[in-house]
């Protein structure tokens, strides 16, 4: 059921919890090889559309709940010269850092049972790739509820490009945007590429 007051952070809240409940048990859903070939495709879209050597150091999530693995993406970016970094949570309800990554260093669990890197040492982001349950075509996305990108990107002395890559049938005509929430810069799917705040579309 839509919000009846699209200002009323609670019943939002509530809306975007079911929301976000119905798009993670249809990604599930999705046999392996169709999640796999639809990022695939959304990988490609990514690297035709964005020149990421164009940003130093690099942010990237680890993939969890079916999101599309950039791991490899990541792995080209250090080998074109620049730097990469993953989110670690330090402090429930607070930003989280950023901390160095690159392919077999040590790495410990962090919380929700996501690998971080056993040695802190923080960067600062020039660009991040932001997973998203869902999103509209404002480029606001739907996460998992915690708010950490948002609290992340507001809290940023020099704000990365947040680019969110996701799969087209998670778009939604709304998430209803608080003042809380923070648009991406890029929203890039399996088959399009849109750019915030212009009318440039790759497809």
């Amino acid at each position: 059921m839509e919000p009846k007051d699209p200002g009323a952070w609670e019943e939002v809240r509530q809306w975007r919890k079911q929301m976000r409940e119905q798009l993670l048990v249809h990604r599930a859903a999705l046999s392996v090889d169709v999640r796999h070939r639809l990022a695939e495709r959304a990988r490609a879209q990514l690297v035709e559309a964005v020149d990421l050597t164009a940003y130093r150091v690099l942010g990237f999530c680890w993939a969890i709940k079916g999101e599309i693995d950039v791991r490899r993406i990541a792995e080209q970016h250090l080998a074109s010269g620049g730097e990469v970094a993953i989110p670690v949570i330090v402090q429930k309800g607070a930003p989280v850092e950023f901390w160095r990554w690159h392919p077999g260093m040590p790495m410990q669990i962090g919380i929700w049972n996501i690998p971080i890197p056993k040695e802190r040492d923080v960067v600062e982001l020039d660009a991040v790739l932001v997973p998203l349950v869902g999103f509209d075509m404002q480029g606001y996305r739907l996460g998992y509820g915690g708010g950490y990108f948002d609290r992340t990107l507001a809290a940023a002395a020099r704000r990365p490009i947040a680019i969110g890559l996701g799969f087209s049938d998670s778009v939604l005509p709304t998430i209803y945007p608080q003042a809380h929430d923070i648009p991406m810069n890029m929203i890039v799917t399996e088959k399009f590429v849109e750019r915030i705040g212009t009318e440039t579309r790759h497809e």
